[in-house]
């Protein structure tokens, strides 16, 4: 297992001007200094898609770029017109309703399915923000919408950028918030057995929305699998080959411990938050388990950082 390095990097807070921080943040102080910079933070490097791009096409380029969601906008002008996340993917891909188009539409045959349209499984009458809206606006609405990534927009509701819960916790990594993981994190996590199968984990985590799960085997963590890690095992040669021949069942029936591939990183509940968000930034993980005292007592997440910076 892997902890938390003690060597701590250099980092810019929420201050666009890139002087250092290096004592405690008032996190609404310097939200409010910021209205109207979405862009100091946001990710401009913005990849979309246009909705005619097949959902294969839209799979791979998430998968290349390690991408969680990805804007669809209109080809001619760029306008936002949906987003698709990994979770929609793998719900497509036989764990929920997305799936539907595949069996009704063409008899369940993957192989067809796959090549329609994006448009079919994206998420339509996206939530987004604009280039002069304040951090504090954005905060609110990651929060109260329970969205990870929001799509930036100009005047014309052209994507410009990308705004999402890692960006965030860029500005606090390494920095000392006096904010503790012990309020922030989720103590009811709901976790599966190695032994659960594919399509159960993926049902589970359709079904309550979660973007990640942790394996738990009497009481001992094994690993957290995410939507993105199943979405790359489906999509992978010899799987992929199995749900193209129609063998969804053999793909789904694999047992979740066979997708864990990281080594686990995790933290304790005294940590702060600061330490936690440059924890998570060096694994490129987007949630920690929480373990005291060598048993799991919590997860937190990045949407949890969101929360504790708009705390």
């Amino acid at each position: 297992m892997k902890r938390q390095n003690n060597n701590k990097p250099d980092v810019r807070g929420l201050d666009s001007s890139g002087i250092m921080d290096h004592g405690p943040v008032n996190f609404k102080t310097r939200m409010s200094n910021h209205e109207g910079e979405i862009m100091a933070i946001a990710s401009r490097d913005v990849v979309t898609l246009p909705p005619t791009a097949t959902i294969m096409t839209t799979a791979k380029t998430m998968l290349n770029h390690g991408f969680r969601r990805v804007p669809i906008t209109d080809a001619g002008t760029n306008r936002l017109v949906g987003v698709v996340t990994s979770l929609d993917i793998v719900d497509f891909m036989g764990g929920g309703l997305r799936h539907n188009l595949v069996k009704n539409r063409y008899n369940g045959n993957l192989a067809a399915a796959i090549n329609e349209n994006v448009r079919e499984i994206m998420k339509e009458n996206v939530v987004s923000l604009t280039i002069n809206d304040p951090i504090s606006q954005a905060l609110t609405t990651m929060i109260e919408q329970n969205i990870g990534g929001l799509p930036v927009v100009d005047s014309n509701n052209n994507v410009v950028a990308i705004l999402s819960e890692r960006d965030f916790v860029r500005t606090i990594a390494n920095v000392t918030t006096s904010k503790k993981v012990k309020h922030y994190m989720s103590t009811n996590v709901v976790t599966a057995s190695p032994n659960m199968t594919v399509g159960e984990a993926t049902k589970t985590m359709i079904k309550k929305g979660f973007r990640r799960i942790p394996i738990v085997k009497e009481n001992v963590l094994l690993g957290v699998i995410t939507a993105s890690d199943i979405m790359r095992y489906l999509g992978s040669g010899d799987i992929f080959q199995k749900l193209l021949t129609g063998d969804v069942i053999d793909a789904f029936n694999v047992p979740i411990k066979s997708l864990i591939v990281r080594d686990i990183v995790w933290t304790s509940s005294n940590v702060d938050i600061g330490e936690v968000a440059g924890l998570m930034l060096d694994n490129k993980v987007g949630a920690l388990p929480v373990i005291d005292d060598g048993e799991l007592c919590g997860i937190i997440t990045e949407r949890d950082v969101v929360i504790a910076l708009a705390d």
